[in-house]
């Protein structure tokens, strides 16, 4: 028998509460089992009705949802959704160890509300099976720099979906700045990409940009996916570029990430890396797999590390990641396979 996911939700607007309350009730598979209207009362409701998740706001009145993520998941740690505005402050909620975010919608708007709902049910299914896992510094010093005449690679293809903006971060901190130029699909809403861009840009010595049409690979250069729109590499001479275009979901998401990995290993082959790393389903599993065919090297984030064991397992399981390693060894596999 299927067991309820049971939910507390935390927003100090009781409005809000009650939207997002109902809305997820709606689901067979989801119960809402207590409601908070700040951080103290949540406390008491996680300690009384032990629930499979919390649903956390980050503007609240005696703690604001960061800081209560961080005091909290050290000593109970619990899957978290942050329901947030448009804003940097979700990518703090995530460093602080929520396994996902949503965006506000507009009250006024009845189909943006629906489709708000209709999304958080389905991320809070996904969270149901995350591994809420201890802050860590996965982090260390870059490698010596590799000289270019040793690099036989020219492009770095990464993957990720939920818990991958951490895991992402922590990556790409321990690579130096001269590596092959990376494309990243991140499956993240728009306007969120733009900033999760910008956060890398600055906390990173790569040069990160969200990227466009026309956009040249270039090495120590990142780009990312834009939220809405598929990404894919295209060869031009002796340089790659990449086009960004709107399409239909492919696998249950635009971008996707196996449009990306089936571009490089058509157009760049041998010459790529390809990375798979945490998050629900199998998008990009058969991309990888055809880099892998094409002579790509690849790389799957492991189960220990991955918040959730769902697209590196189906690339493991149907031969598509060719050296499987924890977000830590990573770097050190990218590096040897340079």
């Amino acid at each position: 028998m299927k067991k309820t996911i049971n939910v507390l939700v935390v927003d100090d607007s009781l409005l809000f509460r009650e939207v997002i309350s109902r809305g997820i009730s709606t689901d067979p598979d989801i119960e809402v089992i207590a409601k908070a209207a700040d951080p103290f009362e949540a406390r008491d409701k996680l300690l009384q009705y032990q629930p499979d998740i919390m649903i956390c706001d980050i503007e609240m009145p005696k703690m604001n949802g960061i800081e209560f993520i961080n005091r909290l998941l050290p000593q109970y740690p619990i899957p978290v959704i942050v329901v947030s505005v448009i804003s940097h402050a979700v990518f703090d909620a995530l460093n602080a160890g929520a396994v996902d975010f949503i965006a506000k919608p507009n009250m006024r708007e009845a189909n943006n509300v629906e489709v708000f709902i209709e999304e958080l049910i389905e991320k809070i299914k996904i969270a149901s099976m995350a591994k809420v896992l201890p802050r860590r510094n996965t982090v260390k010093q870059s490698p010596d720099p590799v000289h270019s005449t040793g690099i036989t690679k020219k492009l770095i293809a990464i993957g990720a979906s939920t818990g991958g903006t951490e895991a992402i971060l922590n990556l790409l901190k321990s690579l130096s700045s001269n590596l092959p130029g990376i494309v990243i699909v991140q499956h993240i809403p728009p306007l969120f990409s733009t900033m999760f861009a910008e956060r890398l840009n600055s906390e990173l010595p790569l040069s990160v940009k969200e990227a466009q049409t026309g956009d040249y690979i270039e090495t120590g250069t990142v780009l990312i996916a834009p939220g809405d729109r598929h990404m894919r590499v295209k060869k031009e001479g002796a340089k790659y570029k990449v086009e960004c275009f709107r399409g239909e979901k492919v696998n249950g998401h635009c971008p996707s990430i196996d449009i990306l990995f089936d571009s490089v290993a058509k157009e760049v082959g041998k010459q790529a890396i390809g990375i798979i790393l945490t998050g629900m389903g199998y998008d990009g599993a058969k991309g990888l797999l055809a880099m892998r065919r094409k002579g790509a090297r690849t790389i799957g984030q492991d189960e220990k590390t991955s918040v959730v064991y769902g697209m590196p397992k189906v690339a493991f399981e149907i031969g598509a990641v060719e050296k499987q390693a924890s977000l830590s060894a990573i770097p050190d596999v990218l590096y040897s396979m340079i």
